[in-house]
């Protein structure tokens, strides 16, 4: 009988595709869950009732686990102190209660925001975290895996500019001359099930492996190659999407509920460099942006998430993609 891997996070985005590609590889799987009744998960998932606050749930999680994988985190939160309560002081107890049980194999997922603290309070939490591991890496046998943005089928925390490279005009909160790393979902949870036996113990920065990473005007060429028309990026001055961030802000205080649109996000998005530096865990055949794309378009108009192709636009994914 295969070992138990411990993840936390499997209902998120990420934390789904992970899940799945795990049970492909014949893993037994054990997740952390608030609620089991919504987690809808696969049957041959285990699942423990708790979170990264609950000791006791950390204990019955990580108890005869081979590995530990770390996806859990906070991306929105109306205080500062609400995402270190998260991403570091979560992640410390995690840590512990998996020190304590004599885990094998820490994986810890953080992010490349990590890599510019200064620039927002989840950045600056999820170092924090890293840091937690970091001070514990041998005792662990950790490895940290920082993904750039990813994207993929099912997220939504891409639609928004994913949508807009489907657009005759591609409104852009970002620099111009910025470039970035990207990465799939699908090759993010192939490498997360790597590091369970590669890597040694570490922070890898990760990507699909484009030298350089991407700018831009290659986006957009991307965007306007798979709609069969050109695609016009016009770039917002940063006071105009800071302004509706503070607006948001305030109205995510009224309701009592943190959204995805905040100063600290605005302040990601105009970094001009979020490059994933070479030298981490590696695929030999990441999907490239293009091919990602397509299908990530596809599923978001099949799920409803963007309207459909006009009926002057009738090619395949596939179609546009090869040309």
């Amino acid at each position: 009988m295969s070992e138990i891997i411990a993840i936390t996070g499997a209902t998120g985005f990420a934390g789904r595709h992970t899940a799945t590609e795990l049970l492909a590889r014949g893993h037994r799987l054990r997740a952390l869950v608030r609620d089991p009744a919504k987690a809808d998960l696969p049957e041959a998932v285990e699942t423990v009732t708790g979170d990264l606050a609950d000791a006791a749930a950390l204990a019955r999680l990580v108890d005869g686990a081979e590995a530990v994988i770390h996806l859990a985190g906070a991306l929105t939160a109306l205080k500062r102190e609400a995402y270190f309560r998260v991403n570091e002081q979560g992640t410390q107890a995690l840590a512990t209660a998996a020190e304590t049980a004599k885990v094998r194999r820490f994986v810890h997922i953080s992010s490349l925001a990590a890599r510019e603290p200064q620039l927002s309070a989840y950045a600056a939490s999820k170092r924090a975290g890293e840091d937690a591991i970091t001070a514990r890496m041998a005792a662990l046998n950790a490895i940290i895996i920082r993904p750039p943005a990813v994207y993929g089928p099912g997220d939504r925390g891409t639609l928004p500019l994913i949508a807009e490279l489907t657009r005759p005009v591609a409104v852009i909160p970002g620099r111009r001359e910025a470039r970035f790393s990207l990465i799939h979902v699908h090759d993010l949870a192939r490498l997360i099930a790597m590091a369970l036996t590669e890597g040694g113990q570490g922070l890898h920065e990760v990507s699909d492996g484009k030298p350089g990473g991407y700018g831009w005007p290659e986006l957009v060429e991307t965007g306007s190659a798979f709609s069969g028309r050109p695609v016009i990026p016009m770039f917002l001055p940063r006071p105009v999407p800071a302004t509706v961030a503070w607006f948001a802000e305030l109205w995510a205080w009224r309701k009592g509920k943190p959204g995805m649109v905040n100063r600290g996000k605005i302040a990601e998005l105009y970094h001009a460099d979020w490059v994933a530096r070479p030298g981490g865990l590696a695929l030999p055949d990441p999907i490239p942006f293009a091919a990602g794309f397509a299908e990530t378009v596809t599923w978001y108009r099949n799920a409803g998430w963007l309207p459909q192709v006009h009926s002057t636009d009738t090619r395949t994914a596939s179609s546009r993609t090869s040309q």
